[in-house]
């Protein structure tokens, strides 16, 4: 699989700080130990030897081979290279590094303990020296570096190829997703003006319940049971918030309450969802090939979905004109349908609504079209993440219907903020506003059982 490098002399074998050498031949051979880390700098020879073994790997054929074997043939090379350059090293190192060339052939390189850091939400590649992540809502920066410019755009291709997508200087940014469903944007020069950026949001392989997200504050146990009974009754949801908000992890949640006899169609750029019913359809965008065509829309699969006999269509996200047709949706039999949003405020996220329905090139009245908002949509659920890195529900509101041409909203729960503890988190609770939701008898009639005692202010 690999080039040969040859051999040295024998050392002592008994030694755990000496590195064994093995030769071409099966005879065993050792170097010194290295008694001062100082005399080789880490970095630097680790990225000379990722460049050398890289060139020598016979990629063809990485995928037809078992990951031990692998294994054993990357330390047999590394052990090689070693001994061509005279650079003696611990066997801790060595097994470091092995890891890392690992890591590299099979993986994302030096992004794969980040990946494997189940509390890491994010990862933010600012250019080769720069790598951010995201634990619990806060930013902080890495070791972690890049060999060089070419390294990172190595792995960016890496990504993007696997999922049959590209990303070059005509194409320069892309959206992704690895294989264990994380989502990935990359973005390279010329926009990229300092270098290639990469962004990543992990995969839960733990999807949070509405229970857990009780028990992280993110909302208090009455809404989370009206939130519950609100999808049991198939009402119509739009979930709002900006870009890490917990969107996804929100619609994921209360989706568990749909009816596990239903027929669900999910829509989404990038498959994120991660629903437990057993007949659930996924559908996922194309992006366009290389001389332009054969691209496949968010609206020409939500347009696709209403022909598949769905009880209930999902929409990851909507962005544009496919926002007309799930309204169409909402308003034509598939009551139960959910979307997300990206706005800052329940009102804002109506407004959204209404720029992305004319995203679709039909000139249709204002009134029309909130006619068509105000009917389709029966609640939003705000989500916002705090400065202090907290996720949290901020409101659910319902619409009302129109007053002339407005939507009328009203909240039913409210987050309200009383200070800052003296670890700079925000304090706060989750409360009902006073407000008896207009569908408490819609509610009723579906066979939900809802506790009216549950919006009183008292209740808290």
């Amino acid at each position: 699989m690999f080039r040969n490098f040859g051999s040295r002399s024998p050392a002592k074998q008994d030694d755990p700080n000496v590195v064994h050498l093995h030769g071409e031949d099966g005879t065993a051979h050792s170097v010194a130990p290295v008694l001062d880390s100082k005399l080789a700098d880490r970095l630097e020879l680790k990225t000379e030897l990722h460049k050398v073994l890289i060139e020598r790997l016979n990629l063809a054929i990485i995928d037809k081979v078992q990951p031990e074997e692998l294994r054993r043939e990357v330390a047999g090379l590394v052990n090689e290279v070693l001994a061509a350059r005279n650079a003696p090293m611990r066997t801790e190192d060595f097994r470091s590094l092995v890891e890392d060339l690992m890591n590299e052939v099979l993986g994302l390189g030096p992004l794969e303990p980040l990946l494997a850091d189940p509390t890491v939400n994010d990862i933010l590649v600012n250019g080769h020296e720069t790598v951010f992540v995201e634990r619990g809502g806060v930013l902080e920066e890495t070791s972690v570096r890049f060999s060089d410019e070419k390294h990172l755009l190595r792995i960016i291709d890496k990504v993007v190829s696997r999922v049959g997508r590209r990303v070059d200087e005509s194409t320069p940014w892309v959206d992704a997703r690895l294989e264990d469903g994380s989502r990935v944007n990359a973005i390279i020069r010329p926009c990229a003006i300092d270098g290639p950026t990469l962004s990543i949001r992990k995969f839960s392989h733990d999807p949070l319940t509405l229970d857990k997200l009780v028990d992280e504050n993110a909302l208090n146990r009455k809404a989370a049971h009206f939130l519950s009974g609100l999808v049991d009754a198939r009402m119509n949801i739009l979930i709002s918030g900006g870009t890490g908000s917990g969107k996804t992890t929100m619609l994921n949640a209360i989706s568990a309450f749909i009816d596990s006899r239903s027929r669900i169609v999910t829509i989404e750029d990038a498959a994120e969802l991660q629903l437990q019913q057993t007949h659930v359809v996924r559908l996922e965008t194309r992006p366009p090939n290389p001389s332009g065509d054969g691209a496949v829309t968010q609206r020409d699969l939500v347009r696709n979905a209403l022909r598949m006999r769905p009880d209930r269509i999902i929409v990851g996200e909507v962005r544009g004109a496919e926002t007309f047709d799930m309204l169409q949706a909402m308003n034509t039999g598939h009551d139960g349908s959910m979307t997300t949003v990206h706005a800052n405020s329940a009102r804002d996220a109506l407004g959204r609504l209404e720029q992305m329905v004319s995203m679709m090139g039909m000139e249709l009245p204002l009134s029309a079209v909130r006619a068509q908002i105000a009917s389709g949509i029966n609640f939003i659920v705000q989500l916002s993440r705090l400065s202090d890195g907290h996720r949290r529900v901020v409101s659910i509101s319902e619409l009302t219907g129109l007053e002339g041409d407005v939507i009328t909203l009203q909240d039913i729960f409210i987050f309200r903020k009383t200070g800052r503890g003296e670890d700079g988190n925000i304090l706060g609770q989750f409360t009902p506003t006073g407000i008896r939701p207009q569908c408490v008898d819609s509610l009723a009639a579906a066979g939900v059982n809802v506790d009216a005692n549950a919006f009183n202010l008292e209740a808290m």
